[in-house]
């Protein structure tokens, strides 16, 4: 469930969430940390569930000594107000059995907290890619029926290309099994999109086939095409593309341990 944190404004009613699946190469999550150190997010809470792996650490996002040693959790959320845009950071793999679980509790809230929209940043692996999905961009987007009522326009002068069904049994033409949605690696984006389909929420995913490695120009591709529909950094004070990395990103390596860990 959400908690707060002391003295947070916890109305997102009309807030656009944006939140990553813990997928391959953690593009989305990658994508919400630019997100979040760009647009100098504040923390307004957390969530507290059993279905993540139980870690802490230091803050990712930390711009001076005095805020270096807060402790943060595997599930975050930060608010840009002025732009009614929420972000819930994922920092910790989801428990094996407990993806079902999850998946429902991310809806309820998503249903009580009166978010407008949410969008989901994923990926999946490249290497499994049907031969239609060779074409084009990497980008692909899935939009529930609930959001294309009224986003349809606006994806449409994107240009984007909606997430091909895939043959049931891939090489066999002699079936008449209906094509299906396939997104492997991908974590929890389907179900949770299919969840959002039947619970008629407005829920859009955006993912990028990739490989795993070094998915930090991954990350800033799937951030870009975000800020392309959503105008994050539209702001007159703000040039758009330039995302400000965060400090964490010096340990994505095996970098030294903080000394403030201790």
């Amino acid at each position: 469930m959400f908690i707060p944190v002391e003295n947070s404004l916890c109305s997102f009613k009309g807030f656009t969430l944006v939140m990553p699946a813990v997928a391959v190469g953690n593009v989305g999550q990658l994508a919400v940390d630019l997100i979040v150190s760009t647009l100098n997010m504040k923390r307004v809470g957390y969530v507290h569930t059993d279905c993540l792996i139980p870690m802490a650490g230091n803050n990712p996002y930390t711009i001076c000594r005095d805020d270096a040693e807060e402790l943060h959790t595997p599930a975050e959320v930060y608010t840009a107000p002025e732009l009614k845009l929420a972000v819930l950071q994922i920092r910790a793999p989801i428990i094996q059995t407990k993806f079902k679980k999850f998946r429902q509790l991310i809806v309820s809230w998503i249903k009580s907290s009166g978010f407008s929209r949410t969008v989901i940043l994923s990926s999946s692996h490249a290497y499994q890619r049907d031969d239609q999905q060779l074409k084009g961009m990497p980008l692909r987007y899935l939009v529930t029926p609930s959001l294309l009522k009224v986003s349809e326009d606006a994806l449409k002068s994107l240009g984007w290309r909606e997430m091909e069904r895939v043959p049931a049994f891939p090489g066999m033409t002699d079936t008449n099994a209906e094509p299906r949605l396939c997104i492997p690696g991908g974590g929890f984006t389907k179900g949770l999109y299919s969840d959002s389909c039947s619970e008629d929420l407005p829920l859009a995913v955006l993912l990028l086939f990739c490989s795993e490695g070094d998915n930090i120009p991954d990350a800033f591709t799937l951030v870009n095409h975000l800020n392309d529909w959503l105008h994050l950094l539209d702001s007159p004070s703000q040039e758009a593309n330039k995302w400000k990395i965060p400090p964490s990103w010096s340990l994505l390596f095996g970098s030294g341990i903080p000394p403030a860990l201790f």
